[in-house]
């Protein structure tokens, strides 16, 4: 029997998620040219659609997350951020990244992370939520919420102790530092660290591996895992909120619009 093989993709006009299937594996291509693969509110949406349906399908066994043209993603695209209220604020989370670390950390199915050159805030936590990560030695992660005067959000201050451990998770988030593969290697952020252009090679030969494992065991795994997970989804968007409102965040996002480092006032 031939293997089942399509390719398909979501989005909108700021940027598209790309899907190909071979087999039981799904390969998930975020997509935002020139623009480093920013996620836009239509790439999350199609994010959180895409493994909600992956994650019901039976047939699928493993999924890979990549970028495409040598970028995994850049970030939140900033790009339309108008909320100016808290309850704005909160529908604003609950559409996004909520509904896609739900089906990442929560959902069935193994998910191998291909990253190459940049995984920055919203980037680096979807490489947290993934179960294996595979790097090239050219990636480059960083926390970059505090740099626009955010705490994390995409359920990574739940994610990134995991891998990283509380005090090392506090460190990163704080300092807001670039992070190079081999010191993300040896910080546990990701777990193989590859040639240039072969991250994805090598995410699809462990998918392969993935998908001979037994998916009930690794479902229930994945499960006992992810408590706890709701609770820190609900203080992000208890909290969050209010680090969007204030006049540190809008000082981070002029900073950043001016490439220069924010001076932020704690107001």
């Amino acid at each position: 029997m031939k293997k089942k093989r399509s390719a398909k993709a979501a989005g909108g006009d700021t940027g598209k998620l790309l899907e190909a299937r071979d087999g039981a594996i799904v390969t998930l291509t975020l997509s935002n040219p020139g623009k480093l693969n920013a996620m836009s509110l239509g790439i999350r949406d199609a994010l959180s659609e895409t493994f909600a349906r992956l994650n019901d399908d039976a047939s699928v066994r493993t999924i890979v997350l990549t970028g495409a043209d040598g970028n995994f993603s850049a970030g939140a695209y900033m790009s339309g951020w108008g909320e100016k209220t808290l309850p704005e604020c909160r529908a604003r989370l609950r559409r996004g990244g909520t509904r896609i670390m739900r089906e990442m950390i929560g959902g069935d199915k193994p998910i191998v992370a291909a990253i190459e050159g940049f995984a920055y805030g919203a980037g680096l936590a979807l490489t947290c939520a993934a179960d294996h990560v595979v790097a090239a030695s050219n990636a480059r992660f960083c926390c970059a919420f505090t740099r626009v005067g955010f705490i994390p959000d995409m359920a990574l201050m739940y994610s990134l102790p995991n891998r990283v451990g509380v005090t090392k998770a506090k460190q990163l988030i704080a300092l807001a530092e670039d992070i190079k593969a081999e010191r993300a290697g040896r910080l546990g952020l990701v777990d193989e660290v590859v040639e240039p252009g072969q991250a994805l090679r090598r995410a699809q030969e462990l998918a392969r591996q993935y998908a001979e494992s037994p998916p009930i065991a690794f479902a229930l795994m994945k499960s006992v895992y992810a408590r706890g997970l709701e609770a820190m989804i609900q203080a992000e968007i208890d909290l969050q909120p209010y680090a969007w409102l204030s006049e540190d965040h809008e000082e981070g996002k002029l900073a950043f619009r001016e490439k220069r480092r924010p001076r932020f006032k704690g107001r």
